[in-house]
């Protein structure tokens, strides 16, 4: 008989995952009075701080500061090309030791929010038992916040590949990149790449990115990226991937309906593969606990983040909705005032504002023209547009054209949708997206005195 497990702790409150959801639910948590402990296998932080948002945004820096460089002559410096050599090993390694930091900053914030640490993989034993190394966790709610894990397809030679974990682990930048892919993660790494000097081959199924975004974005960065050089193979699929002799790839390409001639892209230093995320669940034996999972593997909640089994909860990417990380930090903090502070409250996940760090940026919100046409009709919709050059482009032989969207619903013309595509798209959508929460109409944004000189500008005074 096999010895029974005498290591057993109770809590009133367990997070498996102390990713930026898990975190952020925790020491709510603690700060309303709750015993916690929190469960990681990684390092502190999750994929944001790890291996997403924070040195992803680090790396947009970088490119930005490639793309600046071209500027640089028209402003009036003399730079010559012995200037502009780009020192990748550099930039990674400040990048680096700044995650580290973060972690540290992290396990610091446990520490003061007396939430109690615990290193190694959770399993489930059974609905309010947690199994972590020998030791057994108990608790009255159990939040599971694990997140998500990339896809690499099951193609011959694909994991020759790399996906957006083992971007952050290249130790030089490569001078030939195919990356596969059509979503946010896809365009950002091509447009880093690009920016920074590699040839970059962007394989996509079908003819668009970014297609659950309105149109104009779409249309208007896939024109942008084949200007930075960027070479788009639309309606492909890649079905197999060799090494050759020299250890560079070759990646063959074949069209998406199978119809066609079968493409090969030789000497290929790196294969980045962004073709989604699955639930990051695989070793917790949901099972032994009966939590529902959907078609895809992602855990299924209500509005509550409550799972099928009474108090045990799912929240950020693991639940399949809005995979962004301030959408999990809110999710956790509403979801421990509810348990831990008696409050009625849950997420709204409407008029979300999203940033995609393409180059150039994307910053929208709210219905794209095709969901407002579906859900409102086109006879009641009016819609505001505006294609400009900024004037930071002025004197530049660069030009990019900043691109804007009001879409707005008759007769009062409340904004259902604003989208932008341009420099600064990013830091001017949190304001608007402020307005728009607020249901900001048309009126509203006119009777708003425009700041002059600014592309922000063009929001309050399109007609």
């Amino acid at each position: 008989m096999a010895a029974s497990r005498v290591i057993s702790r109770s809590f009133d409150y367990l997070v498996i995952g102390a990713g930026s959801g898990g975190i952020a639910s925790a020491k709510k948590a603690g700060a309303l009075g709750a015993k916690v402990a929190i469960i990681e296998h990684g390092p502190l932080g999750g994929t944001c701080v790890n291996v997403g948002c924070v040195p992803k945004k680090v790396m947009f820096y970088a490119a930005s500061h490639a793309e600046s460089l071209h500027d640089h002559q028209s402003y009036g410096f003399d730079i010559s090309a012995d200037d502009k050599i780009f020192n990748w090993p550099k930039v990674k390694k400040e990048r680096d030791s700044y995650i580290k930091r973060l972690n540290k900053i992290y396990e610091s914030g446990l520490e003061k929010a007396n939430v109690e640490l615990f290193l190694g993989h959770a399993k489930f034993v059974s609905p309010n038992e947690v199994l972590v190394n020998d030791v057994t966790l108990t608790a009255k709610h159990i939040l599971v916040a694990t997140g998500t894990k990339p896809i690499i397809p099951d193609v011959p030679g694909a994991k020759l590949g790399i996906t957006s974990d083992g971007f952050f682990e290249l130790e030089e930048l490569p001078k030939k990149v195919v990356v596969s892919g059509s979503g946010y993660i896809a365009v950002e790494m091509a447009g880093i790449l690009r920016a920074l000097g590699s040839e970059v081959s962007l394989v996509i199924r079908r003819g668009k990115i970014l297609r659950s975004f309105d149109d104009m974005l779409s249309d208007a960065l896939i024109d942008e990226m084949k200007h930075s050089g960027i070479n788009i193979i639309p309606h492909s699929k890649i079905t197999s991937v060799a090494q050759q002799p020299d250890k560079l790839l070759e990646v063959s390409v074949s069209p998406f309906d199978g119809e066609g001639e079968v493409k090969s892209l030789s000497n290929v230093d790196c294969l980045l593969w962004a073709v989604g995320r699955d639930a990051n669940v695989n070793d917790l034996q949901l099972e032994k606990a009966g939590i529902e999972q959907d078609k895809s593997g992602f855990i299924v909640v209500d509005e509550y983040q409550n799972t099928n089994v009474p108090f045990i909860y799912a929240l950020g990417d693991v639940a399949g909705k809005k995979l962004l990380t301030p959408v999990a930090i809110a999710a956790g903090r509403k979801l421990s005032r509810r348990l831990f502070n008696a409050e009625d409250v849950k997420l709204d996940y409407e008029n979300i504002p999203t940033v995609v760090f393409s180059h150039p940026p994307i910053g929208t919100i709210g219905l794209t023209e095709a969901e407002a046409i579906k859900e409102f009709g086109n006879e009641k919709l009016k819609i505001y547009t505006s294609t400009f050059t900024p004037l930071y482009y002025a004197l530049t032989s660069r030009k990019v054209k900043c691109h804007m969207k009001l879409i707005c619903v008759l007769p009062d013309e409340k904004i259902v949708g604003l989208h932008i595509i341009g420099m600064g798209s990013d830091e001017m959508l949190q304001g608007f997206g402020v307005a728009i929460k607020m249901g900001a109409t048309k009126d509203d944004f006119d009777n708003c005195v425009a700041i002059h000189p600014t592309s922000a500008e063009e929001l309050v005074t399109m007609k």
